[in-house]
């Protein structure tokens, strides 16, 4: 099962471009916080995915998916999306998706943070469970280069509670430019189960016009279940409709200088 996250900034093009990643990639579910804030004439879409808002959450799960996705309300005022996803086989695992950021009103952030008031005590009820989020939080406990600790008592205290671990890969998720120098930081993670993380690859890829990038997730537990989903391409990729040796075709001409790049 894949999975994509990504912080969009609030920003139209961010969340297109990461949906057909998700098309191209083969996700099942993509996950965003900081959603585009829809207006008349403006409203989000696309033909590949279902679009659940929460506010400051969106999940995105694949049209044609062979697995059942069901919303459980555990609070968050629209900081916190829960999905209980059901296989095939029967199997169950419950899909977190999180924004922890202070509470924004016309665009301006107040005092407190809404994720942190989600039910977390029956949200972690499911034995299987994965968080995905911007945790906007800063401990060297995940980022080695971490700036002094800031905001992350929350996330280290509910990692300790319920014995999760973060799957990360290293890299910085995001930048920050102020006064004219430009930081980065590891804030967009997954983190999960002992059982469930031996079995979940992270990586980060290329950032859309957002200052975060996309943290791209698998995960193999599922796998020997005699089930597939088909991948046929649904939304607006051209470019995943060529073969492999079409494609190595067209790399080979572009290096030869026959094809411009």
């Amino acid at each position: 099962m894949k999975f994509i996250m990504h912080n969009c900034g609030r920003g139209y093009d961010a969340i297109m471009m990461v949906l057909e990643k998700g098309i191209v990639w083969g996700a099942d579910v993509v996950m965003m916080q900081e959603p585009y804030e829809e207006r008349e004439g403006y409203n989000i879409s696309h033909p590949g995915y279902r679009l659940v808002r929460g506010g400051q959450t969106m999940t995105a799960m694949r049209s044609n998916t062979y697995l059942e996705f069901s919303e459980v309300d555990k609070g968050g005022d629209g900081y916190v999306l829960v999905f209980d996803i059901k296989y095939p086989s029967g199997r169950k695992m419950r899909l977190v998706n999180v924004y922890n950021q202070l509470r924004q009103e016309c665009g301006v952030r107040s005092q407190g943070r809404p994720a942190q008031t989600a039910r977390w005590s029956k949200i972690m009820e499911q034995e299987k469970i994965l968080l995905g989020r911007d945790w906007n939080a800063h401990s060297d406990r995940w980022d080695p280069q971490c700036p002094p600790k800031q905001d992350a008592t929350f996330l280290e205290n509910l990692m300790d509670e319920y014995d999760l671990i973060d799957d990360i890969d290293g890299e910085e998720t995001h930048t920050n430019t102020r006064n004219g120098e430009t930081s980065g930081s590891l804030i967009d993670f997954f983190i999960t189960i002992a059982s469930m993380a031996d079995r979940l690859e992270t990586s980060t890829d290329l950032a859309t016009t957002s200052d975060h990038a996309i943290v791209c997730a698998q995960l193999s537990w599922d796998e020997g279940e005699g089930v597939k989903v088909s991948r046929k391409i649904t939304g607006w990729d051209i470019d995943g409709l060529k073969s492999q040796e079409e494609e190595e075709i067209f790399k080979k001409a572009q290096k030869s200088g026959g094809i411009g790049a």
